[in-house]
């Protein structure tokens, strides 16, 4: 049992290390250091925001001061019973090219973010868009950066970021390192923008830069109304109609605050984490398990055999990669691995019943 144990661990092992080494020698990364002052034209900064009180004032500040100045800044308020409307009345009187937009009810069959994104295209006059979450993070360089992306992947309809993650408290620590985790172990970056094939794909809705031509040319958010991962349906859409789409990570240029404690990010994670590999339960659970035999097994069966070693070592390799990469702790994703592999099987397992169940609900709104 052992030596089957071990010869599956390594086959899952061997590919997922060398994925992350790869991409981290060649992912694409925005960094600080690598902006472009050329001017491409009017860009729309759309950001949908229910209940964002929090957080809008921050995400508004950090866009007003961006070096690229030819922006127009819409906010739309999605019915929010809190400060948001009041927060971004303020920052209309400071700055002109900040409006606030009020959502209208959402309709049937419209997710609420989809509905809100579907509202901001159709009010802006950008001849790019970038949609962007409240919970964003820029710097000053940040959208420069974004226009360097332009020039060094040329054509490209549509940039997507994953956010360096900020997290505080262990039961953060304890899921959202694993998103990026997910992401750099088994998808190589770089491939998403040279390669056809369909099945190199990824997108996060956190921020998304986007041709305004291509947008709507593949129909924008409407052709996604009812889709719980949108960002990853847009990505797929740019690419079925042969156009470039790139996927990067934020470096130290682009952040992101997800979640606040265990259980917004165990929901969080829930809501996503089936849909957004568009696959049967089956085969869903059953990657799940691959996953904890090649990540998991291995630390149990040291204990009995030092031949596992050496997988280990594979382990420690892909985690040290992967949070070189993501701007993480290394030291502390070591430590919290074994909790972390049995809480990805946990929640994966959640977000199948839940999608099956019709359980799923996000900001007051059931999916």
């Amino acid at each position: 049992m052992s030596d089957y144990i071990f010869i599956v661990s390594l086959i899952i092992l061997l590919p997922a290390t060398t994925v992350t080494m790869y991409n981290l020698i060649t992912g694409p990364t925005v960094r600080r250091k690598n902006v472009s002052d050329e001017y491409i034209g009017k860009i729309s900064v759309l950001i949908p925001a229910r209940n964002e009180e929090k957080n809008i004032g921050d995400i508004l500040e950090l866009v007003c001061k961006q070096e690229y100045t030819d922006l127009e800044i819409l906010v739309l308020d999605d019915h929010s019973t809190d400060k948001t409307p009041d927060i971004v009345s303020d920052f209309i009187n400071k700055d002109k090219r900040v409006k606030l937009i009020e959502g209208e009810k959402l309709p049937n069959g419209w997710l609420g973010k989809n509905w809100a994104c579907y509202q901001l295209s159709k009010a802006a006059n950008g001849e790019y868009f970038l949609f962007i979450d409240a919970d964003v993070k820029l710097v000053e360089s940040s959208i420069n950066s974004i226009v360097y992306f332009r020039k060094k992947f040329k054509d490209f309809a549509m940039l997507s970021v994953f956010p360096t993650q900020i997290y505080r408290s262990l039961g953060e620590k304890l899921l959202v390192p694993l998103m990026n985790w997910i992401l750099l172990s088994f998808l190589p970056l770089r491939y998403v923008f040279t390669k056809k094939n369909k099945s190199f794909i990824a997108a996060n809705g956190q921020l998304i830069f986007i041709e305004r031509k291509s947008y709507d040319y593949i129909g924008g958010h409407e052709a996604v109304k009812n889709k719980v991962v949108e960002d990853m349906e847009i990505g797929r859409l740019i690419k079925c109609n042969g156009k470039k789409l790139v996927t990067a990570v934020g470096g130290d240029s682009i952040y992101c605050k997800m979640y606040d404690g265990f259980r917004s990010a165990y929901n969080g994670f829930s809501k996503n984490f089936f849909s957004g590999f568009n696959t049967s339960a089956f085969a869903f659970i059953l990657m799940l398990s691959v996953i904890e035999i090649g990540f998991l097994l291995p630390i149990s069966g040291f204990l009995f055999n030092v031949k596992f070693l050496g997988l280990i070592l594979l382990i420690i390799l892909n985690r040290t990669f992967v949070s070189f990469i993501s701007g993480q702790n290394f030291l502390l994703n070591l430590v919290l691995h074994p909790i972390q592999m049995v809480l990805l099987f946990v929640v994966g397992i959640n977000s199948v019943i839940k999608f099956k169940a019709g359980k799923i609900e996000w900001k007051g709104r059931k999916i």
